[in-house]
């Protein structure tokens, strides 16, 4: 099997290698700084002695950031627009907690609705910008720029993103392009309904104009409510609107990155594997677990868990839902370990340094590479209290579930039924507090995708040394990490 190892090394690098070189150069020849708009972090694209032009103003959806809209703001600097993209109040790197009632259109709307004036009245302040400005947004972004273009009659061009607003007439926005995704469904139903408040008999596809209004639905295919950001459709779509919105032609390259961006996440998931096969193989490997101890304790916690905890309330950290799900996290955690403790079953396994490595390779490595390309990973300080905090009961979660698939030995269908067992709990949870826990289900594709990435990672670094209470330990924490930048901050 060396020669698969070498293979499987050589290709990982050579992939990172070719992804971070495209990367690097989507941005190669741009001017990117980075400012403050008050505590609002802003990045500024343009490219270098660009004749003056109107600004764009880029804000990115919910529990989103800069980086997840970087492929508009390459193309359209590359345009020769200065584009301006920011972190939300509560997202990214903005310390400043989002706050009001996100139920109220003069509540959370309208405070993000300033922010984002704020930041237009600081494009429009910009060396090179002609005193013209547009406005694009993304998935909640798009309600946000749509009812802001309606407030500020600077605004001369809207582009929506997976929009949904009810600020749409037939009158206004005058300039408006909707973007969707071939598999967002009910959100090209809602596009198509604004076309044709212009033109009743308008298509996808078509553009429909009065005298003072004009309006687009375009759909860019095989994608879904990311995809959508990374689409060469949406990145046309969008500069060739604005384009003609001030009489313009642009033929520069789009910067199509989502590609590269996945074969450079799969060459740093490929090269754990090798890099794994360094480690010194472990004196013993876990045990099967008893197939009646695996069932106990996995449906033990499964169960218990979500009816022990639905008369808790939390409103502890400043984030939606992260109290309750740091709480959910330890109860079964805790729950499944007691169980096969009191079966009589140890962990085993600590070995510092393999948790050290796997820690390390996740959040600077990993994490590194998501947060210049893909999406905040490293945190403000005040996000560290709540890493700190979610990390409690992560940890325990992870101990016992590292624990449950033998630090990645176990059959496959025992891992699989495991992360099964832990899903199930967490749907029983918000089926009993629809309410009060749906932000769950929006922040349930980050656990997905933690599972799929670093969990694969641990399995790969367990069935090598068997070190299952530091790979348990290391994987909670980098758990922990990954929903504490996750999660929109939300004042108390």
């Amino acid at each position: 099997m060396m020669w698969l190892r070498w293979l499987v090394l050589v290709l990982s690098v050579c992939s990172i290698a070719l992804a971070v070189w495209r990367l690097e150069g989507a941005r190669a020849g741009l001017e990117i700084s980075r400012d403050t708009v008050g505590q609002t972090p802003v990045t500024v694209y343009r490219a270098p002695e660009a004749a003056p032009a109107p600004a764009v103003v880029i804000a990115h959806g919910f529990a989103g950031s800069r980086q997840l809209m970087e492929a508009f703001a390459l193309t359209l600097a590359r345009a020769g627009y200065v584009a301006v993209s920011f972190d939300f109040e509560g997202h990214g790197r903005n310390p400043v907690p989002m706050s009001g009632d996100v139920t109220r259109i003069d509540g959370t709307t309208q405070l993000l609705m300033s922010e984002t004036g704020r930041v237009t009245d600081y494009a429009l302040s910009l060396p090179g910008v002609d005193g013209r400005v547009a406005l694009l947004g993304h998935s909640m972004a798009s309600d946000v720029i749509v009812r802001q273009t309606l407030a500020d009659p600077r605004v001369s061009a809207t582009v929506a993103i997976s929009m949904f607003s009810q600020a749409v007439s037939a009158t206004e926005p005058t300039r408006l392009l909707a973007i969707t995704g071939a598999w967002e469904a009910a959100l090209r139903a809602e596009a198509l309904r604004v076309l044709r408040l212009v033109d009743p008999v308008a298509e996808e596809g078509e553009t429909a104009q009065t005298d003072t209004v004009i309006r687009r639905a375009a759909v860019a295919p095989n994608v879904e409510h990311v995809g959508v950001l990374y689409a060469a459709t949406s990145l046309r779509e969008a500069r060739d609107w604005l384009d003609a919105a001030y009489e313009r032609r642009s033929e520069s390259a789009l910067a199509t990155t989502g590609g590269w961006i996945a074969l450079l996440l799969a060459g740093l998931v490929g090269l754990a594997w090798p890099l794994s096969r360094l480690a010194p193989r472990g004196h013993t490997l876990p045990a099967p677990l008893p197939r009646r101890d695996y069932w106990m304790a996995l449906g033990a916690a499964s169960l218990i868990t979500p009816l022990a905890l639905w008369p808790v309330e939390l409103h502890i950290l400043p984030v939606l839902v992260a109290d309750y799900l740091a709480l959910h996290l330890l109860v079964f955690g805790a729950l499944a370990g007691a169980v096969l403790w009191l079966r009589g079953h140890r962990p085993g396994g600590w070995q510092i340094w393999v948790g050290l490595a796997l820690l390390l390779y996740g959040i600077a490595v990993f994490g590194g590479a998501l947060d210049r390309y893909v999406a905040s990973f490293m945190p403000h300080a005040g996000r560290l209290v709540i890493i700190l905090a979610i990390a409690l009961g992560a940890v325990a979660y992870m101990l016992a579930d590292t624990w449950l698939s033998g630090a990645g030995t176990a059959a496959l269908w025992r891992r699989i039924v495991a992360k099964l067992g832990f899903f199930l709990s967490l749907g029983i949870a918000v089926a009993l507090d629809l309410e009060g826990l749906f932000f769950l289900l929006i922040i349930l594709p980050v656990i997905v995708l933690y599972f799929v990435v670093f969990g694969t990672m641990g399995a790969w670094l367990g069935r090598r040394t068997g070190a299952v209470g530091s790979i348990g330990v290391a994987l909670g924490l980098i758990l922990a990490w990954s929903l504490g930048v996750s999660f929109p901050m939300f004042a108390l």
